[in-house]
């Protein structure tokens, strides 16, 4: 047909469809990331610590193999790849030496410390950690009941994620903590609450 432009209205079209193709695709990983970055969980950090320091610093004690949180947390590993909490769920446990020598298998392993840990898992020795928080005498307590009621690590021991070593950086075995911390949430504060009678230890 004479003067007929159908031909260039389509090239135009073509051309338009294959210029907004590619800008999707472009931004496509941007926004993968951006939404998995929105899905992932507050960094620890984030947390805020409810518990006050220590008014004394705490020297950090000896470990039997130097182990910073900072570095391990920075990798964004949550605090139960290494913590677990099994029944009756009153204390946290320390890593099993097969979870740290998943990675440090490959990873450090010209480093003295990683070989001192690598000799332990071949033994099938446990790690001797030293606990650094410890609950008082004549206190019953669990770390079940307070996970449960969506307690987070950070909020009673600190910025743990800043710690080249760990140390008893907050009051939070001090009776007058725990009892603001209780009236704060509107949890228990009658002395049955933590103290039995007879005392069970």
């Amino acid at each position: 047909m004479p003067g007929y432009r159908g031909g260039g209205l389509l090239r135009g079209i073509a051309r338009t469809l294959v210029v907004a193709l590619n800008a999707a695709l472009f931004a496509l990983p941007f926004c993968v990331a951006l939404s998995a970055r929105a899905q992932q969980p507050a960094a620890a950090a984030e947390v805020k610590q409810e518990v006050p320091d220590n008014p004394v610093e705490h020297t950090p004690p000896e470990q039997p193999i130097p182990y910073s949180h900072k570095t391990h947390l920075a990798l964004a590993l949550p605090c139960s790849t290494c913590h677990t909490n099994p029944a009756p769920g009153i204390m946290m446990t320390f890593p099993a030496t097969s979870t740290c020598m998943s990675c440090h298998i490959s990873i450090a392993t010209n480093k003295p410390a990683i070989q001192k840990l690598a000799a332990f898992s071949k033994s099938r020795q446990p790690i001797p950690w030293v606990r650094v928080y410890k609950v008082l005498p004549g206190v019953t307590w669990t770390h079940r009941k307070h996970l449960d009621a969506g307690m987070k690590c950070q909020m009673c021991h600190g910025q743990v994620a800043q710690m080249d070593r760990m140390s008893e950086a907050t009051s939070v075995t001090t009776m007058g903590v725990c009892l603001s911390c209780h009236k704060e949430h509107g949890a228990p504060t009658v002395c049955s609450t933590c103290h039995s009678w007879p005392p069970a230890n």
